[in-house]
């Protein structure tokens, strides 16, 4: 048996990984860097940075399921209507 073999360990894997990996260490540089207090949106919660990229992320899970089950794939669409969820989430949430 291979180490690893048990996960497909392509580009797009390993890009996802990659990207995740670096969003949480750049969000740990700014919150160092620049701290910040909590602030209240539209949901009337408050959130800071990191809340608003952990809703971010789950929300984008969501409509990629979403769009998955609807059109299938490519994702490419499903890209575009994450990057707009989560300019809204981190500009009004």
């Amino acid at each position: 048996m291979v180490p690893g073999g048990w996960m497909a360990w392509t580009f797009p894997v390993a890009l996802f990984f990659f990207v995740i990996g670096s969003l949480l260490i750049l969000f740990t540089l700014l919150a160092i860097r620049y701290p910040e207090t909590p602030r209240r949106g539209i949901l009337r919660i408050e959130t800071t940075r990191g809340d608003r990229l952990f809703i971010s992320l789950l929300g984008s899970a969501f409509i990629c399921l979403g769009w998955l089950f609807f059109f299938g794939a490519p994702l490419w669409g499903a890209l575009i209507l994450c990057l707009i969820y989560a300019a809204a989430v981190f500009r009004w949430v």
